[in-house]
């Protein structure tokens, strides 16, 4: 199964809200998702973005690819850091 890290969109017209999920590459931005490690809301000033971080370690370590904005969001967040700190030992 090649599984990938991404954005799912959530909120109104014009007002967006996102989960960032990872699911199987081959179902829709919408579709199902096999696990739900955090939110970004670009609408807030500064820009809102949680991640639950033992649950998006385990998965990088496990080998999910995550899509170039959510790469953005964990190297925002310092996850991408502390999972290349770890990998140097």
């Amino acid at each position: 199964m090649a599984a990938s890290m991404r954005l799912m969109r959530f909120g109104g017209k014009k007002s967006p809200y996102y989960r960032i999920v990872v699911s199987d590459r081959r179902f829709s931005r919408g579709g199902k998702f096999i696990d739900q490690v955090g939110t970004y809301d670009p609408k807030k000033n500064p820009v809102e973005v949680r991640f639950k971080e033992e649950k998006a370690i385990q998965w990088l370590r496990k080998g999910v690819q995550p899509t170039p904005t959510v790469r953005q969001l964990l190297i925002r967040s310092g996850i991408s850091k502390k999972l290349a700190e770890e990998k140097a030992g």
